[in-house]
């Protein structure tokens, strides 16, 4: 790779960002392409979101991925968003537009790409979705445009309510809550045709967690799991192992990392080549560098 004056910059903003896969799955389609372009990550705290955005603007970076826990507040120094974000209030990818700052939410599309390329299409499905945050938030909305019903159940009740109630303008009655507890998730289980884990239960360091015990799962029911540190949690893991299909977190990071890369570049993303990256980064051994 050669930075160079006309070199466009992009950057992963978020805390903590070290652990990121971001630069290594981004830098390998921009060499790939031959792109003038690097994409690096910098640690920004909330309290200093208003002075990074300023900076951004200031040195002319072409554009942003937004992590934790910047997708809400960062949408207030934006120009413009698109109506996904005004619909699920959260942004994971910024492009300065010739000085204007347009925010995107990819979560959702990256979401539902992932399941179309594993040839589990929404369409017509009931689909039951643990936890209520960001990524559930934007799974749902951009699912509920396909599928028969989706069902999210999260520990704190209130908050897939509230998820619910947000989203209940555009698709009514089709989207519903309930609290995550055995006896509700083994009644939708039994009736789902899509399980996806949109909590951190089974992430690393913690992969002997899972949020739903093997007893529940069956052959016929897919599940995805949007973590991907380990690839291969306990979750999908008991779901193998009764026969049923999974679908890793992986696969999701990498299509929602691609649809941010077409809004930047306005070219094709070259998915099987950023997919090898974050491969191969997430199975080299684990240590105080990454």
């Amino acid at each position: 790779m050669t930075i160079q004056g006309t070199t466009k910059i992009c950057a992963l903003i978020g805390d903590p960002v070290e652990h990121s896969l971001s630069p290594c799955i981004h830098n390998a389609a921009f060499q790939r392409l031959k792109f003038d372009y690097v994409y690096v990550a910098f640690q920004v705290r909330r309290e200093e979101l208003a002075k990074a955005i300023q900076g951004v603007r200031s040195l002319k970076i072409h554009a942003l991925n937004v992590t934790m826990p910047l997708k809400v507040d960062v949408i207030q120094y934006l120009d413009r968003v698109d109506d996904v974000v005004k619909m699920v209030g959260a942004v994971n990818t910024i492009l300065n537009d010739e000085g204007s700052l347009i925010g995107y939410n990819t979560d959702g599309k990256g979401a539902l790409m992932a399941l179309k390329a594993n040839n589990e299409s929404p369409a017509d499905k009931k689909i039951v979705i643990l936890g209520a945050g960001g990524a559930s938030r934007a799974i749902s909305y951009s699912l509920a445009e396909e599928t028969r019903e989706i069902m999210i159940l999260n520990r704190t009740l209130e908050k897939a309510e509230s998820l619910v109630k947000d989203l209940s303008s555009k698709f009514g009655n089709k989207v519903r809550s309930g609290k995550l507890c055995r006896n509700l998730l083994r009644k939708e289980l039994k009736e789902a045709d899509l399980l996806i884990n949109a909590t951190s239960l089974g992430m690393h360091p913690n992969e002997d967690k899972t949020p739903v015990k093997k007893n529940l799962l069956r052959p016929d029911l897919p599940v995805f799991d949007l973590v991907y540190d380990p690839l291969e949690t306990r979750l999908l893991m008991e779901a193998k192992s009764v026969g049923a299909k999974t679908i890793e977190g992986l696969t999701m990071l990498v299509y929602q990392g691609a649809a941010s890369f077409e809004i930047w570049t306005g070219k094709k993303a070259p998915i099987q080549v950023m997919l090898e990256a974050a491969q191969e980064k997430i199975e080299a051994p684990k240590s105080g560098i990454v």
